[in-house]
């Protein structure tokens, strides 16, 4: 990767774990795997995690389940063999954002995966969406919650940094596309939300990331409460924001530090196309529309954070290019391509 991308660290040598033991007894069983997933998960950076948006899809037969299980299922046993997919290091906890988890169901997420494993979790949407939603999504009412700090902290931050402890690896505060009133706010918010990060206890190795799905955030004041915080800028690959390389100058003003980066949305679908892309990718069992610019472009941009010793975190939406393993895995492949940065 060109060094005017982000200035040389030395990265400290790092050894790939080892892939985590079968659980025996298991009431979801992973798919047979082939041994050159084992090679490839070797050849990629230690310090990158990827995974995918949440686990429960039935489609996975053959890539991560080895027979046809219904959602129900995947949901209460799934994980145990998600984690036996080679690639699979990390993976998004959607859930959390549509109802706050408590300290035990985190604990519970936390005694399924192995040592090494670690989760990128969102905030609740009481939190981070500035709107009261019905169950279709529409904003039925203003949140008088939002942005709020102490809510933040007994909702989210304590029980999944207790629940999950060492296997923590990233706080993500998705903001939702907020109504019009507020995009005329937007100062007003950055200081709402530079008051949310700064109340927020400073964790060893979790890192605290805010993801935006509306480009009037991207702005200079945005980024300094990033920076005074100690929070990163999660880079959302979805087709309301703008593709990588025009969010890259945020990443840049932040370095160094952590890439939290959540793969959401093809562009082709447009920016309210979320039900279209799942009407026409489910079961989610084939790549339907690779998107090779933004896979090369991530791809360099992982080299690149970490070649130079900064963790990576990226998940990966069926919505993305059909199916989320999939995707993990053409990524994958395009990094072990690319070689060192």
């Amino acid at each position: 990767m060109p060094d005017s991308l982000f200035p040389d660290l030395d990265p400290p040598p790092v050894s790939p774990p080892p892939p985590p033991a079968p659980k025996r007894g298991a009431k979801v069983q992973p798919a047979a795997h082939d041994p050159a997933l084992r090679t490839l998960a070797a050849a990629l950076p230690p310090k990158l995690r990827l995974g995918t948006s949440s686990w429960t899809y039935a489609g996975w037969v053959g890539t991560v389940w080895d027979q046809d299980y219904p959602d129900s299922k995947l949901s209460k046993y799934g994980l145990g063999a998600y984690v036996q997919h080679p690639l699979f290091r990390t993976v998004s906890l959607d859930r959390a954002f549509y109802r706050p988890l408590d300290l035990g169901q985190y604990g519970a997420y936390a005694t399924q995966v192995p040592e090494d494993f670690r989760f990128v979790v969102k905030a609740p949407s009481r939190v981070a969406d500035a709107m009261v939603r019905d169950e279709s999504g529409r904003g039925m009412q203003m949140n008088a919650e939002f942005l709020d700090p102490s809510l933040a902290l007994r909702s989210f931050v304590e029980p999944a940094t207790e629940g999950l402890g060492c296997k923590l690896g990233a706080l993500v505060f998705q903001l939702s596309p907020l109504p019009g009133q507020l995009l005329l706010r937007i100062p007003d918010l950055v200081d709402a939300l530079y008051q949310l990060l700064r109340s927020l206890p400073k964790t060893p190795g979790v890192a605290v990331a805010v993801e935006v799905r509306d480009r009037q955030w991207l702005t200079p004041e945005f980024v300094a409460a990033l920076r005074a915080t100690g929070a990163t800028y999660c880079m959302g690959l979805h087709a309301k924001m703008p593709r990588i390389d025009e969010q890259l100058p945020i990443l840049r003003a932040l370095w160094p530090g952590p890439l939290v980066c959540r793969w959401n949305l093809n562009p082709l679908h447009g920016a309210f196309g979320y039900e279209d892309a799942r009407r026409q990718y489910e079961p989610y069992d084939r790549l339907q529309d690779p998107d090779l610019e933004t896979r090369a472009a991530l791809a360099k941009l992982v080299a690149g954070v970490t070649g130079r010793g900064q963790p990576a975190y990226v998940t990966v939406s069926n919505k993305a290019e059909g199916s989320a393993p999939l995707s993990v895995l053409a990524l994958a492949e395009a990094l072990r391509a690319a070689g060192p940065a």
